[in-house]
This record gives structure tokens, sequence and C-alpha cells, in this order.
């Protein structure tokens, strides 16, 4: 297919004055790559108050920027046939209740077999949108909710939501310690110091806001509630690390696993063989980028998951019962 056209039209806010353009414009829009926005500024295809900048011209705020989007169809993708839970279509949007275990892009190492494969055989057209229309990620052994956007159009308009905090994003989780109350984790993200594939609270971190609230107590863990107001990777995992309550199961950020203490043989074997971070995208709301009306959907917990609170609450009971 041919390529695509799109004129994009916003303002720069003031609080990015002395940042790069390029770096800007990926903030501004993130559902396209740094590279790719930095392409189209050399190319001619990005206007600051009508001006042609370079990439690593400052900004002063305030600016009018217009961009020229030119997407290629992704043609590196290939197109597969991998089942999709779809809890809801139409001709704007796809929302999709990702299992655990299926990685959202492709990359090193995992060059097919994603979701974005999975997608591209559902809808062909999606190959003319940036990421296959994926406009916010879960990681791969994160279960739940996801809505991709069919058209550009949808894709901008679903951005935006992120960016302006209005789309809603609600997951539960099992973490490790009973937690007395809920509360909110008001800690920047970035990258480990360290370990550069993990994240960490970093004082030179993006701004990341979550919080959480207790649905139930066990004899050692705290099944919660959590909502997000940022979107950084690993949000939810590094900030319940961070407050010492690491999520179950969760190889990068959980620590060492600690079995309770006269605990059940049945939760210790569950705890034992659950081997990815007991998180689910449970419930997702946005405003529907072309009707302009709220839509929520909620998607139950896989059954991996929900036998491991089970356990949680059988184990609970035997216990204080007897």
């Amino acid at each position: 297919m041919s390529q695509q056209e799109q004129l994009l039209k916003s303002n720069i806010p003031d609080n990015m004055a002395g940042k790069r353009l390029d770096s800007v414009l990926a903030q501004m829009f993130p559902q396209y790559s740094r590279s790719r926005i930095k392409t189209w500024i050399q190319s001619g295809f990005v206007l600051v108050n009508n001006k042609v900048l370079k990439p690593r011209d400052a900004v002063v705020g305030g600016e009018l920027v217009e961009v020229k989007i030119v997407i290629e169809p992704e043609t590196t993708w290939v197109a597969q046939h991998i089942p999709l839970n779809i809890v809801y279509e139409d001709e704007s949007i796809i929302v999709i209740n990702k299992p655990p275990g299926l990685i959202v892009h492709p990359g090193a190492g995992n060059s097919d077999g994603t979701l974005s494969n999975a997608l591209l055989y559902y809808d062909n057209n999606l190959q003319n949108v940036p990421r296959s229309g994926i406009v916010h990620r879960l990681d791969k052994d994160t279960s739940g909710l996801l809505v991709i956007a069919r058209t550009l159009e949808a894709q901008n308009h679903l951005v935006s939501q992120l960016q302006e905090r209005s789309m809603k994003r609600e997951y539960e989780a099992l973490v490790f310690g009973v937690m007395t109350a809920g509360g909110t984790i008001n800690q920047p993200i970035g990258r480990h110091p360290v370990n550069r594939l993990k994240m960490a609270v970093n004082a030179v971190g993006k701004p990341a806001i979550t919080h959480y609230r207790v649905i139930k107590r066990f004899r050692a863990h705290t099944h919660i509630r959590v909502n997000l107001e940022t979107g950084r990777t690993h949000q939810i995992r590094v900030h319940m690390a961070y407050i010492h309550n690491p999520i179950v199961g969760d190889q990068s950020y959980g620590g060492r696993l600690i079995l309770p203490r006269n605990g059940t043989d049945e939760f210790k074997q569950i705890l034992r063989g659950f081997k990815r971070q007991a998180l689910h995208a449970a419930k997702l709301t946005i405003v529907h980028p072309k009707s302009k009306q709220s839509m929520s959907w909620e998607a139950p917990l896989p059954d991996d998951m929900a036998a491991l609170i089970n356990a949680a609450n059988q184990d609970f009971l035997q216990t204080t019962e007897g």
C-alpha cells in the first residue's frame, strides 16, 4: 500500500522550554518513535512557527508546531494467525483481553509471535497505523485490557487521552505484605542506574503517580486495586517494590520468594509455581474517538491469578479458623 499523510497541529508546552525539538516532539507524540520524528524534521515535514528547524534546536515553549505525518506501511512485521480475545470492536477501535505471556511488539529476540503480528493478520489495514494501532502497552506477563486504534485519527485521539490522563486504567494485583490502607505513590521513574534493562525510582526520571486501595488482606499478602495516573514502563511493579510490597511472582522486582510461615501446602505450592507478576489490567475507560462517548470494559482475572488469590484466601481462612 502507498504511504499515508496527515497533518498534526499543537502548541509546545511552556515547561519544555530549552529542550531539543526532537525530544519535545517525541514526548508530545509518543505514538511515533524519536528516530521517525527526527527523520520528519530533517525532511522538512515539521514547521515551528512556520519555520524549519533542526532536531537539536532548542524550543522556547508556546510555539505552534505543524507535523506532516508520513506513514509507510509496516512491512517488517509479519501477519500471523494468533488467536485474539476481542472484547469489543467497531470501525475505530478494537479492545482485547491480552493473555499473560503474549509480547505486545516485536523486538530483539522476539521477531514474531507478538500481539502486533496477530493484529496485522486480523486486520491488514493496521499496517497503515503506527505500531499496528497499539497506543499503550502491557508487559509480556501482565494480562488484561488493551485498546487498539484502527485509524490514524483514532490513534491520535487516544494518545491525547493518555497525555491528558483522561484514559482510566484499573489493575488488580496480589502483593507481598499486609497493607493497612490504600494510598498514592508519587515518585519519578527512570532507567535503573546499574541494570539498564530495569526501571527504578529515580530523581531524574519522569513523573509517575500510582493510586492503590485494598480489596482484601490475607495473612502475609494483600489483594489490591491500582489506578494509573501516568503510564511509565513497569510503573506499578517499580512503585510497589519501592514501598516494600512487591507483586507476587515478579521475577525482576519481586526479590526472593518468601513463603508464609505455617501456610497451607496448597498455597505454598502455588506460590512456588507462580512465575509471572500477579498483575491484571481489569478495567479500561476511554472516550470513544468518533462518538465522543465514554466507554468502559472489564475483564475477569485469568485462571492462574484467580487460583492464586483463592489459595491465599483459603490459607487465611484455615489458619485463622484453626
